[in-house]
């Protein structure tokens, strides 16, 4: 059977569609990955050596009987993951929606809103795997990883990440002003930082508090990243942990495909 002109005309879909839209960003950011660099990899390494190696020194006794750097990295590899991971669903999103119009034109292509947000969604999971691993490897030259298990860091780091990507991906598609993101890392992201577990026992809050710090997803991925590279048992169970991280991830998923489907669907 001859295709009609329309069916020749018309581009055929990849077979997987979001494996493209993840292709597009790749190209972008090898531009661009320099200028990550710092805040990405750098500046969590230059943490690692002013307060576990600076802050320790001081700390004789440690942490529950483990040197304060040992306590102190999967802290922050679990709040690396986050930051790079909202930084990748706040601004770049908000660009693609208002200033730059990318998601406009990826919708006039054949692709689904599904696909794109998946799309952009696994750029986000590349980003964060690639900085955690470096941040494993650098941190295992500091003797600060004592289990076998630090590698296991590397699926919390990507579950987290998809935890707080999708919806702050829903939560950039609905704001007006770019103002609104930095209200989000000035009332979420620092605050979560500072209060769920990364540089001090979250015991030391008082009760409020600390269920406040529990029901943060970035809690969760500290202490299955602390277990993993200390070689305990979480305060948790591990299936415990692994669900509520994957119901923000699955929660914020549909919130940005009804958010990306408002914008992008006419």
């Amino acid at each position: 059977m001859v295709p009609s002109v329309r069916e020749r005309a018309r581009p055929s879909l990849p077979r997987v569609p979001a494996l493209a839209v993840l292709n597009f960003f790749l190209v972008g950011y090898r531009r661009t990955w320099r200028a990550g660099v710092f805040s990405s990899f750098l500046l969590p390494v230059l943490t690692v050596l002013g307060f576990g190696l600076g802050v320790g020194a001081y700390i004789d006794q440690g942490v529950g009987g483990v040197r304060y750097l040992d306590w102190l990295v999967p802290g922050l590899i679990a709040s690396t993951a986050l930051q790079v991971a909202i930084g990748e669903a706040t601004w770049p999103v908000f660009s693609n929606f208002q200033w730059i119009k990318t998601y406009f034109a990826q919708s006039a292509a054949p692709l689904r809103v599904g696909d794109i947000l998946a799309g952009n969604l696994l750029f986000v999971l590349v980003r964060v795997l690639t900085t955690i691993a470096a941040f494993l490897v650098v941190t295992g030259v500091f003797g600060a990883l004592r289990s076998p298990w630090a590698v296991a860091a590397l699926p919390v780091a990507a579950l987290l990440g998809l935890a707080v990507a999708a919806p702050t991906f829903a939560y950039s598609a609905t704001v007006s002003s770019d103002s609104w993101l930095a209200m989000l890392f000035r009332f979420a992201v620092i605050p979560m930082t500072l209060f769920a577990g990364v540089f001090f026992p979250v015991e030391s809050l008082p009760a409020a508090l600390r269920w406040l710090a529990y029901a943060t997803p970035l809690w969760h991925a500290v202490d299955l990243c602390r277990a993993a590279t200390l070689g305990v048992a979480p305060q948790w169970s591990v299936a415990g942990h692994l669900l509520y991280l994957a119901a923000w991830a699955s929660g914020g998923w549909l919130l940005a495909r009804r958010a990306f489907g408002r914008r992008l669907v006419v």
